[in-house]
């Protein structure tokens, strides 16, 4: 396992992260699979845990919680508010009012006395961006939280926090969490360098492009029942089959074609070639693999030490721009 530098801060975190989404979920697995997941990576060298108050109901928070236990200063462990925590008016967002809570009961939830990295899983519209990066510093200089982040920040939204942050005196993001595969690129535009300008590092999530390439979808073919698109897909939940027809278009799975014929060259799965691209990337600081089975976490792993060869990597760069 290697390491970097999280940012403009002295943290050094694992090139592969741990996200935890499916720990406790249905479909996702149980407290018993999520525990063997855990030691898995702590054994490989992987450091970075994340999870986030609004992972199956906080569910997630608790089993990661109590799998680190013991072990807790090996883990950099990070979290992330926001998202509703129940159906009052200051129950979500990143206001004071909103946030003091949700550290509070992440702390209890994750059993620990600190988060090492905290994050706003979204931008709040209705909160003034002061507000709450002048909390984010109350918290981190109350010892609570050690480093600070943010999710799925737009390029504008990153340069107004680190503005806020310098005019309240306060700590800045030291960290992003972006979307980024070969089938979702959109941050290389802006929000990659604007996140390299000021000082964020990046934890990139759905290297797979939402399993899309994995090799397991085809152009013209039913995605299988027993698929995470497949499940999503049959979902009573509209917004669950959306997301799933987003990724399922006919450029996402001509690219994954691609994918799983690079593959076949080498010898080896497609989402070893998926991953091996997105961690070649040199904007990346961590790649955030979201494993259902201990069988999963160890290809995800070995997917990350590959090193695609030049021509492969520009073929996909290519055809992915």
């Amino acid at each position: 396992m290697e390491y970097a530098t999280l940012g403009r801060s002295g943290l050094r975190v694992s090139t592969a992260g741990l996200g935890t989404m499916n720990f406790g979920a249905p479909g996702g697995c149980d407290e018993t699979e999520a525990t063997r997941i855990v030691d898995a990576f702590l054994e490989a060298g992987g450091n970075v845990i994340d999870t986030a108050d609004a992972y199956t109901g906080g569910e997630s928070e608790r089993i990661v919680g109590r799998a680190v236990r013991g072990r807790r200063d090996e883990v950099v462990l990070a979290t992330k508010a926001f998202l509703p925590q129940g159906p009052g008016p200051n129950d979500h967002g990143l206001s004071r009012a909103h946030l003091t809570r949700a550290l509070e009961n992440s702390l209890r939830r994750l059993g620990t006395d600190h988060i090492d990295l905290y994050q706003c899983h979204h931008w709040d519209d209705s909160t003034p961006i002061e507000e709450t990066m002048a909390t984010l510093d109350g918290f981190v200089r109350s010892g609570k939280v050690r480093y600070i982040g943010c999710s799925n920040f737009t390029a504008a939204q990153i340069v107004e926090a680190q503005w806020a942050a310098q005019r309240v005196g306060g700590t800045p993001f030291v960290s992003l969490q972006p979307e980024y595969s070969l089938v979702a690129r959109g941050i290389e535009a802006e929000i990659l360098p604007v996140s390299q300008r000021y000082g964020l590092g990046t934890l990139v999530w759905s290297p797979l492009g939402g399993g899309v390439l994995s090799g397991r979808y085809r152009s013209g073919e039913t995605p299988g029942a027993d698929t995470r698109l497949g499940r999503l897909m049959a979902s009573p939940i509209p917004a669950a089959r959306t997301w799933a027809e987003g990724f399922l278009t006919e450029r996402n799975l001509a690219i994954a074609a691609h994918v799983a014929d690079a593959a076949a060259k080498l010898g080896v799965a497609p989402a070893a070639v998926a991953l091996a691209w997105v961690r070649s990337r040199p904007e990346v600081t961590s790649v955030i693999v979201g494993p259902r089975t201990l069988d999963q976490l160890r290809a995800n792993l070995a997917g990350l030490d590959l090193v695609l060869p030049p021509d492969v990597a520009a073929h996909l760069d290519e055809i992915s721009r």
